[in-house]
Formats: structure tokens, C-alpha cells, sequence
């Protein structure tokens, strides 16, 4: 399976659902973000290696973390050096390797979220309990039915209910409180259930989603 998870808006905590999702789900998590990446650096070969055609999409998936992750470089030179329409070939043979495939993908609406759409089977919408970031979070679920990905569950970050986004994205909704050890464990580039797994069930809900 490959799920694209997408916001709109960027700052919703796409890059936290993502990481948190796939280790639920034991997959890889894809930083498919290709000019501002947000998930762990890795030594080796990273995406944008992948999709100038330097490296192979498997071989620069990086297990040595709490979370297996195809990390996407920073570099300037390596994001004008990519060609993105190599994407799906590349997210295609992760899936095959390793079973589910999480896409954290770019903020907006541009091809670097179409794309990943594209591929995916099925995507997650992140949003937050504010009027801009939901309005955006409805575009993005707007192109991923353009494309044919359905909409598996919307997570409502940073926030205590779900308000009316289950009535709004005709869609399960999951409400992400604001923690302490989310963030502690977002910052260390880890999943929150390595520090405490009860911290951990919002996202283990949205896995089950998919």
C-alpha cells in the first residue's frame, strides 16, 4: 500500500502524522517534500539521489532509525538536479521491498503533491482546528478525489475533538491533542510510541485507517 499524506497548508504536522503512521503500520516513510524536507537526514543516498537516477530507490531507504525512512536531501543543487516524474517508479519499488509506504508530501498543490497522489491508493488529510488551515486542507482533499486517491481518514492536529471535519471531508476524522512528548519525540526525529506508547493511539487509529 501507498498512502500520500497531505495538508495544503504547510506547518500542519504532515511530516509528524507521516512518521508517526508508518511506525504503527512497521513501513517506510517517504520525505517526498523536495524543497523543504522535514524528516531525519540520512548519510547515504537520499530522494533526490533517487530521481536525478544516481542511486536506487530501495537501496536509499535508510533501517538503521526507529522507523525506516527515504529521506529526502536539502541541497539546493540536488532539488534543480531531480526529476519528478521519477517519483512513482520510485515510490512503486519501495512498496514492493517493503509493504506500506507512508508519502509525507510537499505543502500546497503543486505537481510535488499530485504526483504522490497519483501513486498513492489511498491518502491521509492534516489539517489543524483553524479556519485557513481547513479551507487549504479542502483543496488538497478536492485534488486527491481529482486523481482518484481516496481519502482515508483526516487527522485534526493540535487539537482536542474533531469539530465538524468528518461532516466537511465526508471522511473519518482522529483528533491529535498537542503534546509535550510528541514534540519532544518529533524533534529527536523518533515516533512519540518510543517514549510513550499512550501518546501513540491517535496514530495507531489513522493506521488502522488505512
Amino acid at each position: 500500500m501507498i498512502a500520500a499524506v497531505v495538508g495544503g497548508k504547510g506547518g500542519v504536522g504532515k511530516s509528524t502524522v507521516a512518521l508517526n503512521v508508518a511506525a504503527e503500520l512497521g513501513g517506510v516513510v517517504v520525505d517526498a517534500d523536495l524543497g523543504m524536507a522535514d524528516l531525519p537526514e540520512s548519510r547515504g543516498p537520499d530522494l533526490h539521489d533517487v530521481l536525478a537516477g544516481r542511486a536506487c530507490a530501495v537501496e536509499a531507504v535508510d533501517e538503521s532509525g526507529a522507523v525506516d525512512i527515504l529521506p529526502c536531501g536539502r541541497a539546493l543543487a540536488g532539488a534543480r538536479a531531480a526529476d519528478p516524474r521519477r517519483l512513482v517508479g520510485a515510490l512503486a519499488a519501495v512498496e514492493r521491498e517493503y509493504g506500506d509506504v507512508l508519502v509525507d508530501c510537499a505543502a500546497g498543490l503543486s505537481a510535488d503533491v499530485g504526483l504522490p497522489l497519483f501513486a498513492a491508493d489511498r491518502c491521509l488529510v492534516v489539517t489543524r482546528p483553524t479556519r485557513v488551515a481547513g479551507a487549504d486542507a479542502l483543496r488538497a482533499r478536492a485534488l486527491a478525489r481529482e486523481l482518484d486517491c481516496g481519502l482515508a481518514a483526516v487527522a485534526v492536529n493540535r487539537a482536542n475533538g474533531v469539530g465538524n471535519a468528518e461532516w466537511a471531508f465526508g471522511a473519518p476524522a482522529v483528533a491529535i491533542p498537542e503534546s509535550e512528548r510528541v514534540r519532544e519525540a518529533t524533534s529527536h526525529g523518533l515516533p512519540v510510541r518510543e517514549l510513550d506508547g499512550e501518546e501513540s493511539e491517535p496514530f495507531a487509529r489513522l493506521a488502522a485507517r488505512l
